[in-house]
């Protein structure tokens, strides 16, 4: 009986075969790949300035406040919040809403207001977070 010798080479041939099959798979479908429509500013274009975002305030008692650049906000009711919200982006379509929770909000009733602002319309809305100090 002969010993058994060790093979000590790495049969390459398969791993060319799956290269190959990539290739032919890239080269098939680069051409149906669109490709993106940059717009870039001409020269004579003037540069929009970006609109402060309304902020909404939940507080744990469930009531709303809304600040549309005033320093003060005004306490209003759902109907009336998505009333004001609806008239501003009529008149400006980019204006961005953010929610601004406290800290003892229910996770529902923030929920609730973007469900509410989903059903009724109201593009751009984010959510409001102040970052750890530190």
């Amino acid at each position: 009986m002969r010993p058994r010798k060790s093979i000590n080479q790495i049969n390459v041939v398969p791993y060319i075969d799956v290269m190959l099959v990539l290739l032919v798979i890239f080269m098939i479908t680069a051409p149906l790949i669109n490709p993106g429509v940059v717009e870039l500013p001409s020269v004579g274009m003037q540069l929009t300035t970006p609109v402060a975002p309304l902020r909404i305030n939940v507080r744990t008692d469930r009531s709303l406040l809304l600040q549309e650049g005033t320093p003060a906000p005004v306490r209003v009711s759902e109907e009336e919040l998505i009333a004001r919200l609806r008239e501003r982006q009529a008149k400006s379509p980019d204006q961005a809403v953010v929610i601004a929770a406290d800290r003892g909000v229910r996770y529902e009733d923030v929920v609730h207001i973007l469900d509410l602002l989903q059903q009724k319309g109201v593009r751009r809305v984010g959510l409001l977070l102040n970052p750890k100090p530190g």
